[in-house]
């Protein structure tokens, strides 16, 4: 049996890990980082089952693998592996990469302080502020999000009727806003987020599995956002997200702050004016000793 090595470089991200691959990644063929994603899960997933399941990973890792771009006006591709496969595009992800590929000269960006980014999804901006060695944070401008469907109604064992609408921001998600039969995430308990959400993402894609308009490979509800009142005076809301189970037995979930689901959720927001034109989602988290790491989408 050959024996295949990888080197890696493992940060932590608002709350979630990820895995940086700086050496070992295969090559892939296509002629765009969503083709080079198909490939990857066609001939080359057992790496990311190495990489990002135990003993090596755990039910919440993930990573990421650095390529050439495949698009002029990109300073680096990125491919995104987590234990649910490989997502088109991953916020907390993307912070991580970026920060850690900066900080150890594995990127150098046309733009210093700016990186432009070839993700499955399409063109993601990062920039960045560098204190020294370090980034002291990463500013996201994510791919364009929309609002793909609105009052999405099922029926959830022990809830009753639910209605959902439905986003995308470099994945599709699920977003329930509390109303009759949900009080809000201060009413459930996270046991019963953790059962009910695969079910909910089944009985979604049952009755309408959203697809990408310009990527027909990027379909189908990915990600659960459960929503509720803010727990402080200066949050406007408080949510947990979780995504598809993918080949793992256990439901997966979101510990992060996040970066691409606030802008899932801003569709939605706007289309029913609950905010203005150009409103900002701001997310800011502690990392330990190193300041404050920041993921913003307008």
């Amino acid at each position: 049996m050959p024996v295949h090595t990888f080197s890696c470089l493992d940060g932590h991200t608002c709350g979630n890990p990820v895995r940086l691959v700086s050496g070992g990644a295969p090559l892939l063929k296509g002629n765009t980082m969503s083709e080079r994603r198909l490939d990857f899960l066609a001939r080359h997933d057992w790496i990311r089952k190495a990489l990002m399941f135990e003993p090596r990973g755990h039910d919440v890792m993930s990573g990421s693998m650095l390529y050439p771009p495949t698009r002029a006006d990109c300073d680096i591709g990125i491919l995104f592996i987590e234990v649910s496969g490989c997502l088109p595009m991953c916020g907390h992800g993307t912070i991580g990469t970026v920060t850690m590929a900066i900080e150890n000269g594995l990127l150098a960006p046309a733009t210093p302080g700016v990186v432009n980014i070839d993700a499955p999804a399409g063109r993601v901006v990062a920039r960045y502020q560098q204190n020294g060695r370090f980034v002291d944070s990463v500013r996201l401008t994510n791919v364009a999000s929309y609002f793909a469907a609105s009052d999405v109604a099922i029926d959830v064992p022990d809830l009753g009727e639910l209605v959902f609408d439905i986003a995308y921001g470099g994945n599709f998600y699920a977003i329930l806003e509390p109303q009759k039969n949900f009080a809000g995430l201060e009413a459930i308990s996270a046991g019963d987020v953790l059962r009910l959400s695969p079910v909910i993402r089944r009985l979604l894609n049952e009755k309408i599995q959203p697809v990408h308009p310009e990527d027909a490979t990027i379909r189908g509800v990915s990600h659960v956002m459960w929503t509720g009142a803010p727990r402080d005076k200066c949050s406007r809301a408080q949510r947990r997200v979780l995504w598809r189970q993918g080949d793992r037995p256990l439901p997966v979930r979101h510990r992060h702050l996040g970066a691409h689901g606030p802008a899932c959720r801003q569709g939605p927001s706007q289309g029913r004016r609950r905010l203005r034109a150009r409103e900002h989602h701001r997310l800011a988290v502690r990392r330990p000793g190193r300041g404050i790491g920041k993921g913003r989408q307008p």
